[in-house]
């Protein structure tokens, strides 16, 4: 037998080997998704805006994927551990994760150790954009920040946020800095826990979002004094920027955004994002989202990546400007 026949009686094998693995990757590319439950992580406890909307927005996710949609709250750590066991997931179209921004924006500049890496997350869409709500109890007996300010440079007072290093905490850290007064911080393990104490006095104010508070500025349990973004709230137009009530250049905007793990099939985080947006965008979702002070977006994938990653950058410059550091 001829050497040349040699090499290809003994490249057979291989060759075999490479065709049974071309097949079954063209098996798994083709494998309809979804086949079985979906969940997606809350890295946050029930009652915050990512827990409001996502539960407007799953029942119409289901109709169109055909799969229950679980949503798992994993509260801790600001963020962090929900976010962290989805970066450790199998990147299978069957986890993920839907949180502020900031886990991804802030995080990693103010916590030592995060436990997970945000190259291990591939962002899918910014749902939607919210800002934060200065509230008080009328207890206080403030009504503009102007009298917050004045108040808090004659007593000790503090502000309640959902925790260490979530948007209400640095926006109003940011808010101290800015405007020149002090306030101790009183962290929560989330929006709706904090919102409880200021509505029985254990603390008199907190910067947190609209969506967890509007109900009881609405009904006059809670005095609201200015909003954290660049733009008034369409939920509270009354109410204004914290730019307009005086602090010359201060913006806080903040979006909710999906995540998957790193690896996922575009096709499935199109398929994802698509069903997902769908939904915000109905009528009657949008409607509700819009009461509750959320503006609906529905980015692409390289329109989250980009906002996140200039979002990420300020932030940091934040963080860092009034020393902002957790363990």
């Amino acid at each position: 037998m001829s050497s040349r026949r040699l090499k290809l009686v003994a490249l057979l094998p291989l060759l075999a080997l490479s065709a049974l693995a071309a097949v079954a990757g063209l098996a798994q590319a083709q494998t309809p998704w979804p086949v079985k439950p979906i969940r997606i992580v809350l890295p946050f406890p029930p009652g915050g805006p990512s827990d409001i909307v996502l539960r407007l927005a799953a029942e119409k996710m289901q109709s169109t994927l055909k799969q229950p949609i679980v949503i798992d709250n994993k509260p801790g750590a600001g963020g962090n551990l929900g976010t962290a066991e989805v970066s450790r997931a199998a990147p299978d179209g069957y986890t993920w994760l839907f949180a502020p921004d900031s886990v991804v924006t802030v995080n990693p500049h103010v916590y030592k150790n995060t436990g997970f890496k945000v190259e291990q997350l591939a962002p899918v869409s910014i749902a939607t954009q919210f800002g934060q709500i200065l509230v008080c109890n009328p207890a206080l007996g403030v009504k503009t920040l102007a009298e917050l300010k004045a108040k808090a440079k004659t007593e000790k007072l503090s502000y309640a946020s959902g925790g260490a290093g979530v948007p209400g905490h640095l926006s109003m850290e940011l808010l101290l800095a800015q405007a020149g007064f002090e306030m101790n911080h009183i962290p929560y393990k989330g929006p709706a826990p904090a919102t409880q104490d200021l509505l029985g006095n254990q603390v008199p104010c907190g910067l947190l979002a609209g969506p967890t508070v509007l109900p009881f500025v609405r009904s006059g349990k809670l005095v609201a004094l200015a909003v954290s973004g660049s733009k008034r709230s369409p939920a509270v137009p009354e109410v204004p920027t914290i730019a307009e009530a005086g602090v010359a250049g201060y913006q806080a905007d903040f979006s909710l955004v999906m995540f998957a793990p790193k690896g996922t099939a575009a096709s499935v985080i199109e398929q994802m994002r698509q069903a997902f947006v769908d939904a915000l965008k109905t009528s009657d979702v949008s409607d509700k989202l819009r009461a509750n002070d959320q503006v609906v977006v529905g980015s692409t994938p390289q329109q989250a990546a980009d906002a996140l990653a200039a979002d990420s950058k300020k932030w940091g410059e934040v963080a860092r400007q009034i020393h902002l550091g957790l363990d």
